[in-house]
């Protein structure tokens, strides 16, 4: 199990360190909290590398990669000689790693959200089965209590109610005509 854990580790240090660990310069202004957030994958990164060489692993500080923001690291690879350094230290990362991933997810608003919300009840109001969206503003067709699950994006069914729910779209969601 420990070693499976110093893997994966290791795999997704390898992708932090791919992704820049930081936000291109195409990124937008982030809010407070998402600056809180990189200070605080910034201080997991320099207490991995300050845990790394209190175990004996040299290895070189995180640095600004002009054009990011936020902290980069270079983990040293991954062997015998690294593996207590990554049991013991791994947990740093591990906050940076998972900080970094929800950064990087696309996020809608609340108002976008509440609209595809009230898409999705219209849509079951004409017996589609629509599930609510996800966190990112997914809409898919799924088992709804009470409600065919033989109903495709395609069908006349589907075609109709979408017709009558589609005024409920928000402005900002792209649709070619067959359901967001």
């Amino acid at each position: 199990m420990r070693k499976h854990r110093v893997m994966l580790l290791g795999a997704a240090a390898a992708a932090a360190l791919l992704a820049g660990c930081g936000s291109g310069s195409n990124a937008t202004t982030g809010s407070a909290s998402e600056s809180g957030a990189a200070l605080h994958s910034d201080r997991g990164m320099v207490q991995f590398a300050s845990c790394m060489r209190a175990h004996g692993i040299n290895m070189s500080d995180p640095f600004h990669r002009p054009g990011h923001s936020g902290l980069t690291i270079e983990p040293p690879e991954q062997g015998p000689a690294t593996a207590a350094g990554y049991t013991a230290c791994g947990h740093y990362l591990e906050a940076t790693i998972e900080l970094k991933q929800r950064a990087a997810e696309p996020r809608i608003t609340p108002a976008v959200r509440l609209g595809l919300i009230h898409y999705a009840e219209c849509m079951r109001g004409h017996a589609v089965p629509m599930l609510d969206p996800n966190a990112i503003g997914g809409l898919s067709l799924g088992n709804v209590p009470g409600i065919s699950n033989g109903v495709g994006r395609y069908s006349p069914q589907f075609r109709a109610a979408d017709t009558a729910c589609r005024h409920l779209l928000p402005a900002s969601i792209s649709d070619n005509g067959t359901g967001p």
